[in-house]
């Protein structure tokens, strides 16, 4: 069974709706129910990173749970050569369906806590510490991701990527956003998660920076790291069929 397009688009609208759903929902009750800003950190960021490997184990299976123009440029970059990964003709419509489902998923989350659907955040997160956080955050994720896979580990890549992101929260000045979907998203929520919409280019500029960078370390370490962009995050059906025909076997 080889999930179509639809399909993929789909599981990749819900599960970035889903992802910013818990980021925002989660701050918004951890400020309800603390005003100790460490506190509301930590709810935040456990929320998050919970939530996060619940849905690449519920999507991986159907679109390989990228929820991430970052990582589906990076899989389809990484992987262009050797046929694996994401089909280039199929990332735009990767990156349209996150930032849509990621601006759905404030949405969402204003409405379940009777707040204004679109509030456009007031937070600016703006200067050169955060940008250097952010290509921090963005860069190490991607290593992450494509190791786990070129060492045949992408069985593990949910708890490790949402232990990641958990844990970046707290290592990097910028909180770690490390997704220009996201942090798109996030600019629609005026709540403890939002971003201000002037500070958004700034993040997604060094987003793009820790991606180049990321890929960069990624072919110096891993020279071979295309030939598993196809399992990147979870394996799915038509990565897999795609990577017997590579090697002139057959699926059933």
């Amino acid at each position: 069974m080889n999930p179509t397009l639809w399909r993929r688009l789909l599981a990749e609208f819900i599960g970035t709706a889903m992802l910013v759903t818990a980021v925002v929902g989660s701050g918004v009750m951890a400020t309800r129910l603390t005003d100790d800003i460490g506190l509301q950190l930590l709810e935040n960021s456990v929320a998050t990173a919970f939530a996060l490997g619940a849905l690449i184990l519920t999507f991986g299976p159907v679109s390989g749970a990228h929820f991430n123009p970052v990582v589906s440029a990076a899989d389809w970059f990484l992987g262009r050569r050797t046929g694996t990964g994401l089909p280039g003709r199929d990332l735009a419509g990767y990156v349209a369906a996150q930032v849509a489902g990621a601006i759905g998923g404030s949405v969402l989350a204003n409405l379940m806590f009777k707040l204004p659907a679109v509030d456009f955040a007031t937070k600016d997160r703006t200067g050169s510490d955060l940008w250097l956080g952010e290509i921090v955050a963005t860069a190490g994720l991607l290593l992450l991701i494509f190791a786990l896979t070129r060492s045949g580990r992408a069985a593990v890549a949910p708890a490790a990527v949402g232990a990641y992101i958990g844990a970046a929260y707290w290592f990097t000045s910028s909180t770690s956003f490390a997704n220009p979907a996201v942090t798109i998203g996030r600019a629609f929520s005026d709540t403890f998660a939002g971003i201000a919409p002037g500070s958004v280019p700034g993040f997604v500029a060094a987003q793009l920076a820790g991606l180049v960078i990321g890929a960069g370390l990624l072919l110096a370490l891993y020279p071979s790291v295309g030939s598993a962009a196809g399992d990147v995050l979870v394996p799915h059906p038509d990565d897999e069929s795609r990577q017997l025909r590579n090697h002139g076997g057959t699926t059933r």
